[in-house]
C-alpha cells in the first residue's frame, strides 16, 4: 500500500508530540541569518501542510508539494492562506517558478530508497532555487535505526484512534520497514483497521555531503534535530543547511 493513505486520516493526532513550532523557528531563523525575509519557500514532502501554514503565517509564500493525494487533500482542506499545493513526486519536479528557500521536514528524504534517486532530488532542488537560495531537510540518522528503531514495537491509544508500529532494519542494505497497523474509529465502540507498510533508508553524513557537493551546494550547518547543537554521533535526527552557489 502507498504510504500515508489511510494514516492521512489520523495523521496530525498521532503526530500532536512533534515540536512543530520549533521545527518552524529554526527555519525561520535561517531565512532571516541568510538575509530571506520574504518570498517564494518550497516545502518538499508537505504532508497535512502543519509546518506549511505555519511558515505562510511569518509572512512568506508557500508551495507545497507531495506524492500522497490523501495528504494533500487535508492539507488543502485546513488551509487558511493562499498556499498552494501540488501533487507531485519531488525526485522530479516540474514547478513553474525559482525560489528563495526550499525545506523538507519529518524524514521526507528517507523515503527515498536508492541513491540515485536521491541525487536527483537534490539536483531538482538546485534547478529551483535562486542564487544563494538556502535548502534545509532533516534525516533519521544510521544511528537512530539501528539503536533506537530496530525490531522495536511501539503502540498508543487514543479515543479516536490507535496505532501498532513495528520496526524490521536490514543493517545491509541501510532499508527499515515499518509495518503499520491502525485502528481507526468510525463510531462508539466501532474501530476500523487499516494495515500499511513504509520503507526508509539511512543514509551516513558523509554520502549526503557528497551529494550535495555534486550538485553545487555548500554546507553550511549540520545540527542535532533543530538545535543549536552540532550534530552528534547518537543524534537521532540531523539537520542540513545548504546553499545554492552561485555559478
Amino acid at each position: 500500500m502507498e504510504a500515508y493513505t489511510s494514516f492521512a486520516q489520523v495523521y496530525d493526532m498521532f503526530m500532536d508530540n512533534v515540536s512543530y513550532e520549533q521545527w518552524t523557528d529554526f527555519i525561520y531563523e535561517q531565512l532571516h541569518k541568510h538575509g530571506i525575509i520574504e518570498g517564494k519557500i518550497l516545502d518538499l514532502g508537505c504532508g497535512t501542510g502543519k509546518i506549511t501554514r505555519l511558515l505562510s503565517k511569518k509572512g512568506y509564500d508557500l508551495v507545497g508539494v507531495d506524492s500522497s493525494i490523501e495528504m494533500l487533500e487535508v492539507a488543502a482542506n485546513r488551509n487558511d492562506s493562499d498556499i498552494m499545493y501540488l501533487h507531485q513526486n519531488i525526485i522530479d519536479m516540474d514547478l513553474y517558478s525559482d525560489f528563495k528557500a526550499a525545506y523538507s521536514t519529518c524524514n521526507c528524504l528517507n523515503y527515498i530508497l536508492e541513491e540515485t534517486d536521491l541525487y536527483n532530488v537534490f539536483q531538482s532542488v538546485y534547478e529551483h532555487l535562486e542564487n544563494k537560495g538556502l535548502f534545509i531537510f532533516d534525516l533519521n540518522t544510521e544511528y537512530k535505526y539501528k539503536e533506537i528503531l530496530q525490531d522495536n514495537t511501539y503502540a498508543e491509544n487514543r479515543e479516536d484512534g490507535s496505532f501498532i508500529w513495528d520496526n524490521y532494519y536490514d543493517e545491509e542494505s541501510g532499508v527499515n520497514e515499518y509495518q503499520l497497523a491502525l485502528f481507526i474509529k468510525e463510531k462508539e465502540n466501532l474501530y476500523r483497521k487499516f494495515e500499511e507498510v513504509h520503507f526508509q533508508k539511512a543514509y551516513s553524513l558523509e554520502l549526503i555531503k557528497k551529494l550535495l557537493e555534486t550538485n553545487g551546494f555548500t554546507i553550511l550547518e549540520i545540527k542535532d534535530e533543530y538545535s543549536n547543537e552540532d550534530a552528534m554521533e547518537d543524534s537521532e535526527i540531523v539537520t542540513f543547511v545548504a546553499q545554492k552557489d552561485c555559478h
